[in-house]
């Protein structure tokens, strides 16, 4: 089950209403897509009526986050049963948003990437540094501890997928992406992390890595020619149609 396909992300944070959500979609929905993987990832609130805009699209839903239990008295959570249940396919986990805002740790993280498979969602797993450990050269241990903890002692079947964003925090929504080569580099520390947890053929199958982080339609290529990186978790870009019918245009 090798993935071929560039893989584009859009997440739409807590940026848009449910009408413009449903406005965005309509313009996405007839996009040409061939060789691209499209997601978008709206607001809970937006996610029902997206999918009814979305239904027979080639773009595909997704959720922001989920919960890591499946139900029960957890006011204000939502269960990745309940995602699928509204058409979602893809689920974000660990964005470094809820990390710094909501002190969501990497033991969070893990359980709601287990219960998201459990779930048949694919989950994508974000992780990435902030200036402060970059500049005191711990950038690749953040990167492997982050990977690690999250995906350490999950079973990940034959017919499931695991998405990886390598989103650097103190990029994103800076306007300015990070050097290609440099994404690339880190993006083969996380490959390597996954060979310490898993077996070869199920890395190669089963997981793909991404780059997040100011990423547009004039830098996209840069990104997406390298061969270490799969595709791109796009936040600001993905808000405008043309901005994002660019992105995939040039992917």
């Amino acid at each position: 089950m090798g993935q071929s396909k560039k893989i584009v992300i859009a997440n739409w944070k807590m940026k848009l209403g449910v009408p413009q959500s449903v406005d965005l979609a309509k313009g996405l929905k007839n996009i040409s897509a061939n060789n691209v993987e499209v997601a978008v990832c709206p607001s809970f609130v937006s996610l029902t009526e997206v999918a009814k805009v979305l239904s027979g699209s080639v773009v595909k839903l997704g959720a922001q986050d989920c919960f890591w239990e499946a139900s029960g008295a957890y006011t204000g959570e939502v269960s990745a049963n309940y995602l699928r249940e509204a058409g979602c396919e893809f689920v974000i986990i660990g964005h470094s948003e809820r990390r710094q805002y909501l002190a969501e740790t990497n033991e969070m993280v893990h359980k709601k990437i287990k219960m998201a498979l459990a779930a048949n969602l694919i989950p994508v797993l974000c992780v990435g540094e902030t200036f402060e450990q970059r500049q005191n050269g711990a950038k690749d241990y953040v990167i492997i501890e982050q990977t690690t903890k999250a995906l350490e002692g999950l079973e990940v079947g034959p017919d499931q997928r695991v998405i990886i964003a390598y989103e650097p925090v103190w990029v994103i929504g800076s306007g300015q992406a990070i050097d290609p080569q440099e994404a690339a580099a880190s993006h083969q520390v996380i490959r390597q992390s996954l060979f310490d947890i898993f077996p070869a053929p199920s890395i190669n199958n089963n997981f793909s890595v991404i780059y997040g982080g100011s990423v547009d339609g004039e830098n996209i290529s840069y990104f997406t020619e390298l061969e270490n990186i799969d595709g791109v978790l796009v936040g600001g870009a993905s808000l405008q149609v043309e901005a994002f019918k660019s992105i995939i245009k040039n992917v």
